[in-house]
């Protein structure tokens, strides 16, 4: 296969892909040179602070914001043209309806815009379970029904891409349940997702792969499963500064990080636990607990983002 042939098949395998993407407001630099790929039928988590530069990417992606330099392409075209425009749905930065309107006539009036049928506003409605609030005032909805009826806005048209900034806002338990699962049914049907969200547990539920930004900059684009690691060893045992010495000694320096309730993970495969267990009682220590353990996602998260980004380009993993 040639390069002009492994170039189509990549582009035909992406839904997303930025180059460079970067935005200055006067002398702020709200994203810095973001490169990033979502891959058809995926789920895909973009992950950050508040201000770490994850909406204006977003906006810059649907064409709302105009890059300082950079680019994207979505479903192979360049953002912001009417063919592409129209095959994509988004929720970004929060609803805005009508308020006087009910959450159907709101739905009516943007389904008109877009040249859908009244079934295509039923259809939605029912997703997002407000049908039966659908002829209730939009100014007399909870956060969580806003949110909703902005989710159903985004679905209109059926597109292909699907782009949620902090969908769950507002949104009870049961609420962010019944939102989790509606992610994962229009990934199953085929859509692709692009998700922002500060709810890491539900991420690391739903989402195929994440990128986490940072300052604006693009720090990390891997699996969930990747970013994550494999299974290590959580270890507790008194004193600690014994702890860390023997585990520092096995894993070496960079291979022991903190946790919670004075433990210690130690980057060791669980096979290594009792050859570990021997060694804290050589030294003198006593073990209270030596556990299999596998980082959450919002451990790595922390990880990387209390720390200064590294002055490096992008880490990301390969194309397929």
């Amino acid at each position: 296969m040639d390069d002009d042939d492994m170039n189509d098949m990549d582009d035909d395998a992406l839904v997303l892909r930025t180059e460079g993407l970067t935005k200055r407001y006067g002398d702020r630099l709200a994203v810095d040179g973001v490169s990033m790929t979502v891959r058809r039928g995926e789920v895909y988590g973009f992950l950050g602070h508040n201000g770490a530069g994850k909406t204006t990417t977003l906006r810059m992606v649907l064409g709302l914001v105009r890059p300082t330099s950079g680019h994207a392409t979505v479903l192979g075209r360049a953002v912001g043209r009417q063919d592409v425009t129209a095959r994509v749905g988004a929720l970004v930065e929060g609803p805005g309806f009508y308020p006087y309107l009910s959450g159907r006539d709101n739905l009516r009036s943007l389904a008109r815009y877009q040249h859908l049928p009244r079934t295509d506003v039923e259809r939605v409605l029912d997703l997002v379970d407000l049908t039966r609030r659908g002829d209730d005032a939009y100014k007399g909805y909870s956060l969580g029904m806003k949110q909703r009826l902005g989710v159903a806005a985004a679905l209109l048209g059926d597109p292909e891409l699907i782009i949620l900034d902090e969908p769950t806002n507002g949104l009870d338990p049961a609420g962010m349940a019944d939102m989790r699962d509606l992610v994962v049914s229009l990934a199953r049907d085929g859509r692709t997702v692009l998700l922002s969200s500060h709810l890491l547990t539900e991420v690391q539920e739903i989402c195929d792969r994440v990128g986490v930004i940072d300052h604006g900059r693009l720090l990390r684009e891997a699996a969930v499963a990747d970013l994550r690691g494999g299974i290590t060893v959580r270890v507790r045992a008194t004193p600690q500064d014994t702890a860390l010495a023997v585990a520092a000694r096995l894993a070496g320096p960079g291979g022991v990080r903190p946790l919670p309730g004075g433990a210690l993970g130690v980057d060791l495969p669980a096979s290594a636990a009792p050859g570990l267990t021997r060694a804290l009682v050589t030294a003198g220590a006593d073990v209270h607990e030596v556990a299999p353990s596998e980082r959450t996602l919002e451990e790595v998260f922390f990880e990387m983002t209390t720390t200064p980004a590294p002055d490096t380009t992008t880490i990301k993993e390969p194309v397929p």
